[in-house]
């Protein structure tokens, strides 16, 4: 039995007036793998840190096992300015030390690419926020620790640096995980068990997050307690998460039987023919062509001798490494940047939107709603489909309170989803997204994406987060560093695979098997883990049945139900037994 590291009993904490968290009790085990879910200020931070110990609850307590060793990954990443990187990370380590633990270089490898002296005499106050974000991760994962605590580890990670950490935790078994972030796709692929914060309450799903939106749709179609809006979102995204896009190659894998009655109907994310249409009338044949196009920046050549067209209704997804110009491609198509060379044709109608990283100044004293109506009252979607700027605000995270606060009150990531809101409120017809996800809570993500679903125009989206592209994107092209924009018809795998083929001596074919087969091996051996803890509460819930049965012997009505409730139950059993089965047999050598 996995030995117990940490408990949290009855705790609660409130802020100002406002309860974040009620009463809760939880649990966390060696080798547990858990992902925290809720919308921004729900108390998912707040929860990791009373675990964490960095806050102390206003009541009840947290034990911990004795001798347990925790490390704790914050939203900031904090050391001393002039403090080296091998301070940071190493501390006193002597070089033959870590240099002879093949542990600690495969960190080095996986976060910096590899290890040398100038990394390591560099200043943590001169580091970029994502080589920040790097060294907090190394300084963990280095370390013998029997649970991490991670707040949003994949922010200012490429998708490269994600899917390496989602790999370096997969390969860890006894460490326990718990971890808060928006990344979906991360999510699927380290988690086991999905904690949702919600009205200062704790729900508790089986499986990653994919697992997660399917059983919530379930609890939702049993209680009927959710609005009609919010179900069907949920009914979209199962249905793009069971039916897809056609150009990819693997989706989250995960029984979906139960959740039929809420999708068989449900038509795809969008209606591809209609939007062409509408781009199209928008749009005319031509948006962007590139001929013999040379993209620097500086001194520095990113693009050479580009061929490349982008079409009406086009919606394309861009991955490459850091530094190989992504955003420096998207800023020639709008043309903040000039090409070096070569011809760069815009057709006559684009009306183009380009969401930068950076934020825009806005008049502090604006209220939300008042900045979006400066820009527009009302956006046409297409279709004979509008929304007010109150509506698109809403959408968007924004409700009737909260259009009313001062722009100056808003923090760094309200202040984002301001600033795409006045973006859409324009009725662009071609928008241009530069990391759009930064920031945003995983039920904004999936109103943004439904937005996008009916948006009539061409798209071309910039963004780490994998589950984003993959869900919104149809077509993808990367940049690896070589000067060459390069067509992915299989997406961010595909990409990937090139990346990985740059490893000496290990072609594309024999790494894409490799990985798919460790990939697959360790979705199967998750699936067991869950499918062992809902056999053990069916058990207990047969138990308690049967002793309810015996108790209403002498009452017809109450024994009947007890007895459906109970053959209900040995089905459910019967099932879940079957699959296990079947898992485990393809588990076999």
């Amino acid at each position: 039995m996995a030995r117990n590291l940490v408990n949290i009993e009855e705790v609660s904490k409130a802020f100002d007036i406002r309860a974040l968290l009620e009463r809760v009790s939880l649990g966390v085990s060696e080798g547990d793998r858990i992902g925290i879910v809720g919308r921004n200020g729900s108390g998912k931070s707040t929860l990791m840190k009373i675990i964490a110990a960095v806050e102390s609850p206003d009541e009840g307590r947290v034990t911990k096992s004795n001798s347990v060793k925790i490390g704790f990954l914050s939203q900031v990443d904090w050391a001393d300015p002039n403090s080296t990187v091998g301070d940071v990370v190493l501390g006193d380590k002597a070089k033959h030390e870590w240099a002879s633990d093949a542990g600690i270089r495969e960190v080095f490898t996986g976060l910096f690419g590899g290890f040398d002296d100038h990394l390591f005499e560099r200043t943590f106050g001169t580091l970029s926020g994502g080589e920040r974000r790097r060294v907090g991760l190394a300084k963990l994962l280095i370390d013998d620790l029997d649970l991490i605590l991670l707040d949003e580890p994949t922010n200012h990670l490429d998708v490269e640096g994600v899917a390496w950490l989602a790999s370096h935790l997969n390969n860890r078994k006894s460490l326990a995980v718990l971890v808060i972030t928006h990344d979906r796709w991360f999510l699927d692929a380290v988690t086991e068990r999905t904690w949702e914060v919600v009205a200062g309450k704790v729900e508790e799903y089986d499986g990653g997050y994919s697992a997660f939106v399917l059983a919530k749709a379930e609890r939702a179609r049993q209680a009927n307690a959710m609005d009609a809006r919010r179900n069907n979102l949920i009914r979209k995204e199962l249905a793009w998460l069971r039916r897809g896009a056609p150009a990819q190659t693997t989706k989250p894998k995960f029984r979906i039987d139960a959740a039929n009655v809420l999708i068989a109907e449900e038509p795809a994310p969008r209606d591809q023919g209609e939007l062409l249409k509408f781009a199209r009338n928008r749009l005319g044949n031509t948006v962007y062509e590139a001929h013999h196009l040379h993209v620097r920046a500086g001194d520095k050549e990113l693009i050479d001798d580009l061929y490349w067209n982008v079409g009406p209704g086009d919606r394309i997804g861009i991955v490459g490494i850091n530094g190989a110009g992504k955003t420096t491609l998207m800023r020639t198509l709008v043309g903040e940047i000039q090409p070096f060379a070569g011809k760069l044709v815009t057709g006559v109608t684009v009306k183009a939107a380009f969401l930068t990283q950076h934020l825009d100044e806005l008049n502090p004293q604006w209220r939300v709603l008042e900045a979006v109506e400066k820009v527009a009252a009302h956006i046409e979607l297409g279709n004979g489909k509008s929304l007010s700027a109150s509506q698109l605000c809403e959408r968007l995270g924004f409700d009737k309170d909260s259009q009313w606060t001062p722009v100056g009150d808003l923090s760094g990531g309200e202040k984002r989803r301001l600033q795409l809101t006045r973006l859409l409120m324009d009725s662009p017809n071609v928008l241009l997204l530069d990391e759009p996800t930064n920031d945003f809570d995983i039920e904004t993500l999936t109103e943004l994406e439904d937005l996008l679903d009916s948006y009539g125009g061409t798209l071309v989206v910039i963004s780490h987060d994998r589950y984003f592209l993959e869900r919104v994107c149809d077509q993808f092209v990367g940049l690896l560093g070589d000067k060459a924009l390069r067509d992915l018809p299989r997406g961010v795998d595909q990409y990937l695979e090139q990346r990985a083929s740059a490893i000496p001596g290990v072609g594309v074919e024999e790494k894409s098997k490799t990985v798919s087969s460790a990939a697959e091996q360790r979705q199967f051996k998750k699936d067991l883990a869950r499918l062992e803890r809902q056999i053990e509460k069916v058990k207990v819930r047969i138990s308690e049945l049967e002793q309810d049965q015996t108790n209403s012997a002498f009452d017809p009505a109450e024994l009947s139900r007890v007895t459906a409730e109970l053959e209900s139950a040995r089905m459910e059993l019967n099932s879940r037994e079957e699959e296990w089965l079947e898992i485990t047999l393809l588990l076999e050598p």
